[in-house]
């Protein structure tokens, strides 16, 4: 099956059989013609065959003539027609098709589709699609092979690994659909709408939008981000808020009555965010000074929603991440005040570089006060936990939630008493083996097969793995990152689905199959936490810290971007140091630095082609080997749930089960490492977990 690229071209499925014998095949199917809500609908098509030759094809008729459509399959006859004046029964419809192995076995049949009006033109769609299959398809897999050849590539030792991405770049791209015929936007998923005109999934969708682009303008797709963010700006309401969700067939009724255009207040933050992240990997100031305007009313609405004069974004204006909370909807999330933040953080630059001296200095203060606010508003020092949400009268819900995850989305927040969080995060407690739940295991509201209150998404589990590697706890966000990755295996090939169970790896039955920020979250993780790559094209500056795995001596990435540049970077591990060099097609400005350098420095180097940038290694590097569990299987893997460097000492606090063992691979950069709390086994520690019941911990460290 496959969908060619461009409006107006049918999918196609093809068939191929394998016979000893020449047979007859029944294809028989319950015609559907609907339009996705909210447009109108016309009730059950009824189908009329209309002969062509030897063959001929359906014309699956509704109640409104203009809304008909076709479907065919070359050399296939009509199975069960129901006679004149019948007694009234519905019949299925069928397809009959002679299949001979001496002459057919290399032929594939295609089932073709069309829409439109009118049996003679529903016809020549059919003919006309049927001799142009060859073309399309060349055209489609042309499409995803620029696509690949033009994005960023990764060549690790771990080719799994390098595929996911490329899957991952190819599944957002998906996500592409023309609106009205003259814009392109990303819808939120796909999955079988059944017997619903609602598949809500793939409608338009703001945040989920939003939150993909970071991925985006990581490997390069600077076009795909300009369009979505067009589609986002085009929609913005006059007081600032930006879209939630939009309907494909949004235009056919008055969708401002309904509920659905502006249901969340995370948008209007999360676009700001975006706008600065898309300027500081592509330095597209003509973009950001063409949607100031806007940018500023985004910024204005968040400001104006502060009914109890903290400083920070409230949840007045629509939900932030939840939909629904017992025992009732928060008034502030710590979600929506995290993004709050960084979105303030993101209107100082925006500012700075449209010369706006004194939106930018109010900004930056506005940044540290809000900075400020969520330490001593949310931080529950008995619990050394950040609170779930706060509520008007100024108490806070202390349910333990992965939300404060966001703190570390752009690298520029944080939380600085995060530690015992961080720890919880990684450990069974949160983390299954497919991913991390939302809400602890422990909380009382805790269910795994629910939407908000324990399920695992993989969009937690990208928010948690870029935190990890943001707060020096690479061990568990590889793992949370490999997690996400393998996923892209395991149901429909390159999509990763929406939402798991919290108990048993299995994806929830309402789960879409294919979730455009689910592959996003493959992405991001990798992108910018293992490989550490951090843009600032404004300045003409990469910055990096990459957190690779230690039995990965190189690993070469093709066509980074930074502004119009396209790099050719390689990092080579040796001397206990990683080498880190960087080629441009020709001489340009650009520096290579490390992330610890003051961002927003310039670059002041003459133009050349080629930057080094050298990184000291750690004395000693760990890896963990864990793969995706058996479908339904229970969570049973090893946690690395605290990790330590010091001077002379790296430590790490592992999780196991009684009875379990783990083989910690290890790299030494330095001549006189010593272990203890483990079992040295050829190149590698190994790690017992003794004990007769509950979850057992183990202390190693390695010390020089």
């Amino acid at each position: 099956m496959f969908s060619p690229r461009g409006e107006g071209s049918a999918p196609v499925i093809f068939f191929e059989f394998a016979a000893i014998r020449p047979l007859q095949l029944t294809f028989r199917f319950t015609p559907v013609v609907q339009q996705m809500w909210p447009a109108p609908n016309f009730g059950r098509p009824s189908a009329e065959w209309v002969p062509n030759g030897s063959s001929g094809y359906y014309v699956l008729h509704t109640d409104n003539d203009q809304i008909s459509a076709a479907i065919a399959m070359p050399r296939a006859t009509p199975g069960i027609l129901q006679p004149y004046q019948e007694r009234p029964k519905t019949y299925p419809v069928e397809f009959k098709l002679r299949f001979d192995p001496a002459k057919d076995s290399n032929l594939f049949f295609p089932l073709l589709l069309a829409m439109g009006s009118g049996n003679d033109a529903l016809g020549k769609q059919l003919l006309a699609s049927n001799d142009s299959v060859p073309e399309l398809f060349a055209a489609t897999d042309n499409h995803y092979r620029q696509l690949l050849n033009s994005t960023l590539q990764v060549e690790s030792p771990d080719k799994t690994f390098d595929r996911a991405l490329q899957w991952a770049i190819v599944s957002i791209d998906q996500m592409q659909v023309i609106h009205a015929g003259t814009e392109t936007g990303l819808v939120a998923g796909y999955y079988s709408s059944g017997d619903s005109a609602r598949p809500g999934f793939g409608w338009f969708f703001g945040r989920d939008t939003l939150w993909t682009l970071y991925a985006v303008n990581a490997y390069g797709g600077f076009d795909l981000t300009r369009s979505a963010l067009d589609f986002l700006f085009k929609r913005q309401r006059a007081d600032g808020k930006v879209m939630h969700e939009y309907s494909q067939t949004a235009d056919q009724v008055d969708w401002k009555a309904l509920p659905y255009f502006y249901a969340s207040a995370d948008s209007t933050p999360l676009l700001l965010m975006a706008l600065d992240d898309y300027v500081s990997a592509s330095a597209d100031i003509e973009f950001l000074r063409k949607h100031w305007d806007a940018a500023q009313r985004a910024y204005a609405f968040i400001r104006q929603h502060d009914s109890d004069n903290d400083g920070i974004y409230e949840n007045t204006e629509g939900t932030g991440w939840v939909e629904a909370w017992p025992p009732r909807m928060p008034h502030q999330e710590i979600y929506l005040a995290a993004m709050d933040q960084q979105a303030t953080e993101s209107m100082r630059r925006l500012a700075a570089l449209m010369n706006d001296a004194a939106l930018s200095s109010t900004a930056a203060a506005q940044a540290n006060r809000i900075r400020k606010n969520i330490e001593s508003e949310y931080f529950d020092s008995r619990n050394r936990f950040y609170a779930f949400s706060r509520n008007a009268d100024g108490s806070t819900d202390t349910t333990a939630t992965i939300f404060p995850a966001v703190a570390w989305w752009t690298g520029r927040l944080s939380l600085p008493n995060a530690g015992d969080m961080l720890s919880r995060w990684a450990s069974r407690e949160f983390s299954t083996d497919w991913g991390t739940r939302d809400v602890s295991i422990r909380e009382k509201i805790f269910d795994p097969i629910s939407y908000h209150q324990g399920s695992v998404w993989p969009l937690f589990t990208g928010w948690v793995s870029l935190a990890e590697f943001r707060a020096d706890r690479p061990l568990s966000g590889t793992a949370h990152l490999f997690q996400n990755l393998g996923l892209t295996y395991t149901q429909d090939l390159g999509a990763v689905t929406e939402v798991l169970s919290g108990m048993f790896f299995q994806p929830l039955g309402r789960s879409s199959s294919h979730q455009l920020w689910s592959s996003a979250m493959v992405l991001s993780p990798a992108l910018r936490g293992l490989l550490g790559l951090d843009f600032d094209a404004v300045h003409k500056t990469l910055r990096l810290a990459p957190h690779l795995p230690a039995t990965w001596d190189k690993v070469q990435l093709h066509r980074v971007p930074l502004g119009d540049l396209r790099l050719e970077i390689e990092m080579v591990r040796g001397g206990g140091n990683l080498s880190i060099s960087a080629n441009a097609s020709s001489p340009a400005v650009f520096c290579l630095a490390s992330r610890t350098v003051q961002p927003e420095t310039p670059c002041e180097h003459p133009a050349r082609s080629h930057e080094q940038l050298t990184l000291p290694l750690p004395a000693v590097e760990v890896e963990l080997a864990a793969d995706l569990p058996e479908p339904a299987a229970l969570t049973h893997q090893v946690k690395v749930i605290d990790e330590k460097s010091d001077t002379r000492e790296y430590s790490l606090v592992l999780e196991g089960s009684p009875g379990a063992t783990q083989l910690l691979k290890v790299r030494r950069n330095h001549s006189n490492v010593t272990v203890h709390g483990g079992t040295e086994s050829g190149s590698g520690v190994m790690i017992n977990f003794p004990g007769d019941a509950g979850d057992q911990r183990q202390t190693v460290s390695f010390r020089w």
